[in-house]
């Protein structure tokens, strides 16, 4: 497929993301500060992001499997991971984090454990999407890279 195909793949996928609330303007200035010498530069955001996210619902889930939960401890993870989802522009995953931190201010571990399932949810309905994003994006890398030589 041309590169010309895959860059109009790509830029629907981040519209629908858009649309669907999924992303939001965030995201539209972390790809514009990409450019040619930086071509990986959204890649990269986009997996340290997947990274640090990772470590954190694993250290949330710890948090809340302890028999008594220090809830100062699992809100600022939130806090790391709304901060986090909000500069990559990851909108569902940062307002699901924003209803978590109510539940820790309330100190309730219920609240908190059915937050987390709706967080890690949005979470890996954007991983998956953030996946195709990076194939299609190294599919137009490897073939822009072929045209060069």
């Amino acid at each position: 497929m041309a590169t010309g195909g895959l860059k109009d793949q790509l830029d629907g996928l981040v519209n629908s993301m858009l649309r669907e609330g999924v992303l939001d303007e965030q995201f539209t200035q972390l790809q514009m500060l990409q450019d040619s010498s930086n071509p990986g530069f959204v890649a990269e955001v986009i997996t340290l992001f997947c990274e640090d996210s990772e470590r954190i619902l694993a250290e949330l889930g710890k948090s809340l499997d302890q028999a008594v939960t220090d809830f100062r401890r699992v809100d600022a993870y939130v806090h790391q991971l709304k901060g986090s989802s909000s500069s990559v522009g990851a909108q569902h995953v940062k307002l699901a984090c924003i209803q978590f931190r109510h539940f820790c201010e309330e100190n309730d571990k219920d609240g908190c454990i059915r937050a987390l399932h709706v967080v890690r949810n949005e979470y890996y309905n954007l991983r998956s999407k953030f996946e195709i994003m990076l194939q299609l994006e190294q599919r137009i890398q490897a073939y822009d890279s072929k045209q060069q030589k």
